[in-house]
């Protein structure tokens, strides 16, 4: 059976609410048989278009499985190319999605369990177990005009999403008061023993990601309102990364967990705990099912 019918029959049993043919799909466990040059030239015109919707159209409703097909651009089966065509169908079902661009700001309703501190009143305490952390600014930045901005992040990781290497996958999307202006869905370069691992390390990226484009929002002249806000979904991540008296148990998540600290006590971010069911990063870290997805979407795309 040739593609173009295979995946003619397959559509018949699915309703395209999703990008993959399946949520149990796992590209890496694919076993197929493998794609000729033309086939594989064509993957990659499809894998390339993809990546100019994500990227530059803004559909993040398929950047996670774009991100993990493009990792077979040289290696491909034909159950990745059926894939990739089946992004295509999910995309031409759903053509009228479009990101909200709002430029209104909103408050975090912060509430304090057991009377502990606030992220900021945490943050002014690891200053003074860090008194030399300063955030990086440029030196010749004009003089910020019109108002001020919060920068908002949701982050998260999917800890050995890759059955076969055991990599964990990284997703992160950064909201310029309630506006997305950037996102990230990545597979992580090392691999992670325990979800804390693989989530400190998400955060750890989130933050780098943050002081970039602090730096180059002052560079266009616009005013930061106060440390960037990250939302994570890992109560220990969280706890550790934020909490002055929280020790390290895991000495190989030294550099990461010494990096976010750091970075709290020069007021470049506030780490605040943020549920599973309401973290919209979860969307570019795994696949998830229809109902999930379209409930993720909508915090997103209209």
């Amino acid at each position: 059976m040739c593609v173009k019918n295979k995946l003619k029959f397959d559509a018949k049993t699915k309703s395209n609410a999703i990008p993959f043919t399946s949520v149990s799909f796992r590209p890496e466990l694919d076993d197929t048989e493998f794609c000729n040059e033309v086939k594989l030239t064509l993957y990659q015109n499809l894998i390339g278009m993809l990546r100019w919707i994500c990227e530059l159209l803004g559909r993040l409703d398929v950047l996670y499985e774009t991100s993990i097909l493009s990792q077979y651009l040289s290696r491909l089966r034909i159950g990745h190319l059926m894939q990739a065509i089946s992004i295509f169908e999910y995309i031409a079902k759903y053509s009228n999605y479009w990101l909200v661009m709002d430029p209104h700001d909103y408050d975090i309703n912060w509430i304090s369990l057991k009377d502990e501190p606030s992220p900021q009143k945490r943050a002014e305490i690891m200053k003074l177990m860090h008194p030399d952390a300063e955030e990086p600014k440029p030196h010749n930045m004009p003089l910020p005009l019109g108002q001020a901005v919060n920068i908002n992040t949701f982050v998260d990781a999917d800890h050995v999403g890759n059955k076969v290497t055991r990599r964990s996958h990284t997703g992160i999307i950064i909201y310029c008061n309630c506006a997305p202006i950037l996102w990230y869905s990545k597979r992580q370069n090392t691999v992670e023993t325990s979800t804390y691992s693989s989530e400190i390390i998400a955060l750890k990226i989130a933050i780098e990601l943050v002081e970039g484009l602090r730096y180059k929002l002052r560079m266009f002249g616009i005013l930061m309102k106060g440390p960037a806000r990250i939302f994570c979904d890992n109560q220990a991540v969280v706890l550790n990364a934020s909490f002055p008296e929280s020790t390290l148990n895991k000495k190989h998540c030294s550099v990461a967990y010494g990096k976010i600290r750091s970075s709290i006590a020069a007021q470049v971010a506030l780490v605040y705990y943020e549920s599973s069911e309401t973290n919209i990063s979860d969307l570019l870290t795994k696949l998830l099912s229809s109902l999930r997805r379209t409930k993720l979407i909508k915090c997103i795309m209209n």
